[in-house]
């Protein structure tokens, strides 16, 4: 398989600011992937110009084997940040529309319309106008419209934004049979978790450039698990085994977090030369290794790039909001 998606050396400032620096990255045809990072990062920026939505300052972008997107544009999907119906029009006729301006032959149509609006779970609005749904269900509109033609490239921009746990579970198995058939999906988010559980390559942006260019196979390999979770087999002897246990060779801190207690490894320890000390040290009930999530990930490599100390708080204050407003959107299917 070759490339979906290909840049080279993209810049893009506005004015002082400088959004993309000198980012190259390749998308493989068939890979699902994530491009990452906090709000702010470059991502939608890069996505607009992969779109040629907007043009870089200098680069190169090749989607599907051509030199612009607009070459392309009926064998892609795209779902934007800024979502957008034909308020007015009812869901029917705008889908019909969508699925005619990307060449879906008109016999059948209708009824492929119809059945996607039921896998989504909005049969009833059909004949209703767009203005009269919820955000979230605009957005599980506009989903159906970047997929209909069952394009080789998908493309999603924070597609889990305003979305509630139920249907950001529904989109991700939605996502993941478009996957399962082919094709091509590349979404942004800044809810890293989200990525974490979808993709099978992560692009991670910070600053404008790219900092992380992994398969998650990879990804976990580079970056070993540093954490190991212990859980006493004495109940209430937690405060008597964190004393024990953070004194051991190779761990440098440890933290009571409920009935267990979390050790931080030294980089480069041997964590099994630790769970075998823990295990002389006190009893357990249960000893396990925590792998790094992409969050941590993230914010070690721009601890190691010279981040400071206030950057670094603002990114996890970031990750967090993040964290906030995908576990509790408040707006419902």
């Amino acid at each position: 398989m070759g490339d979906a998606i290909s840049i080279r050396n993209l810049n893009k400032s506005f004015g002082p600011k400088k959004a993309v620096r000198d980012i190259s990255l390749s998308i493989r045809e068939g890979s699902l992937c994530g491009l990452i990072g906090p709000n702010g990062a470059g991502k939608t920026t890069t996505i607009r110009m992969i779109m040629s939505i907007i043009f870089p300052d200098s680069g190169e972008v090749n989607v599907l084997g051509k030199a612009s997107a607009v070459e392309s544009k009926d064998r892609i999907g795209y779902l934007p940040e800024e979502r957008g119906t034909y308020r007015k029009w009812k869901v029917g006729v705008f889908l019909n529309y969508i699925g005619r301006l990307k060449g879906v032959d008109a016999a059948g149509l209708d009824q492929k319309v119809k059945q996607w609006l039921v896998k989504v779970g909005l049969q009833d609005v059909y004949k209703k106008k767009c203005e009269e749904l919820s955000k979230g269900m605009q957005q599980k509109v506009q989903f159906i419209a970047s997929v209909l033609h069952e394009p080789d490239l998908i493309i999603l921009d924070e597609p889990f934004s305003g979305l509630d746990p139920v249907n950001r579970v529904l989109l991700r198995t939605l996502i993941n049979e478009q996957h399962q058939k082919g094709r091509t999906i590349i979404f942004s988010t800044h809810a890293m978790y989200e990525a974490e559980q979808l993709c099978d390559h992560l692009l991670m942006i910070h600053d404008g450039q790219k900092v992380l260019d992994l398969s998650m196979q990879e990804l976990y390999r580079k970056y070993d698990p540093k954490t190991l979770i212990v859980e006493p087999a004495d109940a209430g002897e937690q405060e008597r085994v964190l004393g024990s246990l953070r004194h051991l060779s190779g761990v440098d801190s440890a933290r009571l977090t409920g009935e267990t207690i979390e050790l931080k490894l030294h980089e480069g320890t041997d964590a099994s030369s630790v769970i075998a000390a823990a295990a002389s040290a006190c009893r357990v009930r249960r000893m396990e290794l925590k792998r790094a999530s992409v969050e941590e990930i993230f914010i070690e490599i721009v601890k190691g790039s010279g981040g400071s100390g206030e950057e670094l708080e603002e990114l996890r204050a970031s990750l967090a909001q993040a964290r906030l407003d995908t576990g509790e959107a408040r707006d419902s299917a």
